[in-house]
């Protein structure tokens, strides 16, 4: 087993607890091969009636997947190992959404790209009032993966847009507005509301219990003021492509909307093909409404994102050398390669997950 991930069982209940607490919980190919395993051990053990995903340390649940590992699996041409990886977390992804016993997930502090793909697809989410929330993917030159497209369809496109398109981070009462997360508790309450959890997993009615030991220690997250800033933007997140959602944005910050200035600004200086990237993949989404086929979408464009230079560059810019000046490849939204991203975006066959 991989250190950095650590399994337990109390009473009924099967414990999962990311322990890289010094990278903020992010994923290695090796702790998401060990999750994946224990999770089928425990689907077939009827021992275990439920399972609680958490992480370790004070900064957060998890920062995401391990990029810079990946960059250099990309810069090294070790394609197959690129692909292995992803076809890993969304299997992963995909196990915790279908998971046939009850998973709850415990969000503390920083929960960001793979984080969300790892406890947002479970059946309770739980955030801590202090959580924070983000897919920064355009950042470094990929795109919102990890099937977040099959949580945000079921929420308004412009929130949904509004989220994936900045990255901007989004605190508890956000997640819960935009689907990632159902309910808030404060950090301080996460030990009882752990011990309560416990103790229902050899309840006679197992959700019914569940959902008594989060409401017990649940509390106001608070206003949701990314969400309603997006619902006033409705109108600039329905135009038909990038080019026209981040004119109209800088129209009306043109004009004193001080919340369309800021995401203009935060898309504007994200990777151009990452933004056009994930609007396609989000839109294509609402049309594909299933989990799986969602996560085989991303699987094919992560294949060909994490191959670009702009993802090794990104990931250079933001994670490595940490200058924030990354060049990229085309720098323009009219430049992007439309042509292979509707390739990767037709319908992709199931045999064709991994």
């Amino acid at each position: 087993m991989d250190p950095f991930v650590k399994f337990a069982v109390s009473e009924a209940c099967g414990i999962v607890t990311l322990a890289r607490s010094g990278a903020i919980n992010a994923l290695t190919a090796e702790m998401i091969a060990d999750v994946l395993d224990t999770l089928h051990d425990w689907e077939r053990d009827p021992g275990i009636a439920m399972v609680v995903i958490e992480g370790e340390g004070e900064k957060g649940l998890c920062a995401g997947g391990d990029v810079r590992a990946t960059r250099e699996l990309a810069l090294a041409g070790r394609v197959e190992a690129v692909g292995a990886f992803f076809a890993d977390e969304y299997q992963m992804n995909g196990l915790i959404s279908s998971f046939p016993k009850p998973i709850v997930a415990l969000q503390h502090g920083i929960v960001m790209g793979g984080g969300i793909g790892i406890s947002s697809h479970a059946r309770y989410r739980v955030a801590t009032l202090d959580a924070r929330f983000a897919m920064p993917e355009g950042a470094i030159g990929f795109f919102c993966d990890v099937g977040v497209n099959a949580l945000l369809y079921k929420t308004g496109e412009a929130r949904a847009l509004a989220f994936l398109l900045s990255g901007q981070t989004v605190g508890a009462a956000d997640a819960i507005g935009l689907g990632l997360a159902d309910a808030a508790v404060p950090r301080a309450a996460l030990g009882s509301l752990r011990d309560r959890l416990i103790e229902a997993s050899v309840a006679g009615d197992l959700d019914l219990a569940i959902a008594a030991a989060i409401q017990a220690e649940a509390d106001d997250p608070g206003v949701a003021g990314f969400c309603a800033l997006a619902d006033t933007l409705a109108p600039a997140f329905e135009k038909p492509d990038a080019e026209a959602i981040l004119a109209e944005l800088r129209d009306l910050g043109d004009d004193g909307d001080p919340g369309a200035a800021a995401l203009y600004g935060a898309i504007a200086g994200h990777c151009p093909t990452s933004v056009v990237a994930t609007l396609l993949s989000h839109r294509l989404a609402r049309r594909q409404r299933d989990v799986m086929a969602i996560l085989r979408t991303d699987l094919a464009l992560a294949r060909w994102m994490a191959l670009r230079p702009d993802f090794a560059e990104g990931v250079r810019a933001v994670l490595v050398d940490k200058d924030r000046r990354p060049r990229w490849l085309p720098d323009r939204l009219a430049d992007v390669d439309r042509v292979g991203l509707d390739a990767l975006l037709s319908p992709v066959p199931a045999q064709a997950e991994r």
